[in-house]
C-alpha cells in the first residue's frame, strides 16, 4: 500500500513505502543501518490496528483486515458517520486530528478514530486508525447509572432495615414477638438489596459485551434441558404453573448462558405478573419454534390479568415496574429483568415483543436469527 503516513503509524523517524500493499519503516536513529530486501517490509494488513484509507472526499478505498473484523458489517456505518467525514473534510495535508464516533443502532458502539492526511498512489488520502471504546463507555455508563438510579432504590430498604435495627435495640429489645416479626421483614429487605445489586451488576456485564456478536453454538433441545433444571429449584406452586413444551432440534449461534437467562428472566416475570384471580389456575407455558423465514421463535405465554396498554412501550426501561395485580402475591420485582432480557436480544442481533392487554394474559417472544441445523 503506497501510503505516507509513517509519522501516525511510526511516531517518529522516515518511513519508505514501496509495492502496493507493503509498508517498511526505517526509523531515524537507525538511518545509518543498511536498508535490507523486500523480504523486510511488512504487509500493511499485518499491522495490529483497525485501519481505513479514506479519499479526502470521505469515499473508502481501502479496509485493513482487521477493520473488517472487528467491526463487520458496522464498518460502512462508521465511514459514513458525518463527525469522521467533517474530520475528513477539514483535515489539512501534514495534521492529525482525534475524534469520536457514537452510534446507537443496532446496538450502541463508540469508537475513537485517529485521522491523519497522506498520500494513496499519487493522490491526496487520509489514514484513519479505528479504536474500539465501546467497553469502556460502557463501564463509564453502568458507574453512573448506578449512582444515578441505584442508591435510590436501595434506600428504601435500607432505611428499613435502620428503623427495625433501632428499635429492636430500642422499645422492642426484649418484645420476643416483634423481634420474630421484625427479623423476617428485615431478611426480605436484605434480600431485595441483594437481588438488585446481583441485577445490576449482571446488567453492567451484558452491556459491556453487547457490541460484540457471540460465537458459540445453542442446542435448543440442551437449552430447554438446562431451563428444565432452573425450574426444579422453585417452589412447587411455580413449579406447578409452569408448562415446557417439547423443545425443537438444532442449534443456532448466540451464548448459552445469556439466552438461559432470557427464558429465566421472563418466566419470573411471568410468575410474578401473570397470574390469573382464583379459582383459574395460573398457566405459564415455554415453547420455542423454527421460523420458515428462518430464526428461532423462543415464547413466554401466561393466562393472567394482562398488561394496560400505555405500560407496554416503557417495560424494558430500567427500574420500569407494573404494580402486580390484585390477589397475585409476592413482592415487586427490580424492574431489571427485562431491561436485562432486552440487552441480550440486541446483542444476539434478535427482536423483543411483547403483546398484552387487560384480561387476556401477555405474551413475550423473542426472535433470534439463525437455521434450523438439525444435530
Amino acid at each position: 500500500m503506497g501510503f505516507a503516513a509513517g509519522a501516525l503509524l511510526g511516531g517518529y523517524g522516515a518511513w519508505r513505502y514501496g509495492a502496493v500493499g507493503r509498508l517498511s519503516g526505517y526509523p531515524a536513529r537507525l538511518q545509518a543501518e543498511p536498508v535490507g530486501t523486500d523480504e523486510d517490509t511488512v504487509q500493511v494488513d499485518d499491522l495490529p490496528v483497525s485501519l481505513l484509507v479514506l479519499a479526502r472526499g470521505g469515499r473508502l478505498l481501502h479496509a485493513g483486515a482487521r477493520a473488517q473484523v472487528e467491526f463487520a458489517e458496522g464498518l460502512g456505518m462508521f465511514v459514513r458517520h458525518p463527525a469522521l467525514q467533517r474530520a475528513v473534510a477539514e483535515l489539512r495535508p501534514g495534521g492529525v486530528t482525534e475524534v469520536t464516533i457514537e452510534a446507537d443502532v443496532p446496538v450502541r458502539r463508540v469508537v475513537q478514530a485517529f485521522v491523519r492526511a497522506g498520500i494513496w498512489h499519487g493522490q491526496p488520502a487520509c489514514v484513519v486508525v479505528l479504536l474500539d471504546a465501546t467497553a469502556r463507555d460502557a463501564l463509564d455508563r453502568a458507574r453512573s447509572d448506578f449512582v444515578a438510579h441505584a442508591s435510590h432504590e436501595l434506600r428504601t430498604p435500607l432505611a428499613a432495615l435502620i428503623g427495625f435495627i433501632e428499635t429492636l435495640q430500642g422499645p422492642a429489645a426484649n418484645d420476643a414477638t416483634a423481634r420474630h416479626k421484625f427479623l423476617a421483614i428485615m431478611a426480605r429487605q436484605a434480600s431485595r438489596m441483594q437481588r438488585l445489586i446481583d441485577r445490576l451488576l449482571y446488567l453492567s456485564r451484558v452491556q459491556m459485551l453487547e457490541h460484540q456478536r457471540p460465537q458459540g453454538m445453542i442446542a435448543v433441545s440442551d437449552l430447554f434441558a438446562r431451563f428444565n433444571d432452573e425450574v426444579q429449584g422453585k417452589p412447587e406452586a411455580d413449579r406447578a404453573a409452569l408448562v415446557l413444551h417439547p423443545a425443537p432440534a438444532g442449534t443456532l449461534r448466540g451464548d448459552a448462558d445469556q439466552i438461559l437467562q432470557v427464558l429465566v428472566n421472563l418466566s419470573e416475570n411471568a410468575l410474578r405478573y401473570g397470574r390469573p384471580q382464583p379459582p383459574i389456575e395460573p398457566r405459564i407455558e415455554i415453547a420455542a419454534q423454527w421460523q420458515e423465514t428462518g430464526g428461532l421463535l423462543l415464547s413466554v405465554r401466561d393466562n393472567g390479568p394482562g398488561i394496560a396498554p400505555q405500560h407496554l412501550p416503557r417495560l424494558t426501561e430500567r427500574f420500569y415496574r407494573v404494580s402486580p395485580a390484585p390477589g397475585a402475591g409476592g413482592e415487586q420485582g427490580t424492574g431489571l429483568g427485562l431491561a436485562i432480557v432486552r440487552h441480550i436480544v440486541d446483542r444476539h442481533g434478535g427482536r423483543l415483543d411483547i403483546t398484552s392487554a387487560p384480561g387476556q394474559g401477555t405474551c413475550c417472544t423473542v426472535w433470534l436469527p439463525g437455521s434450523a441445523n438439525a444435530l
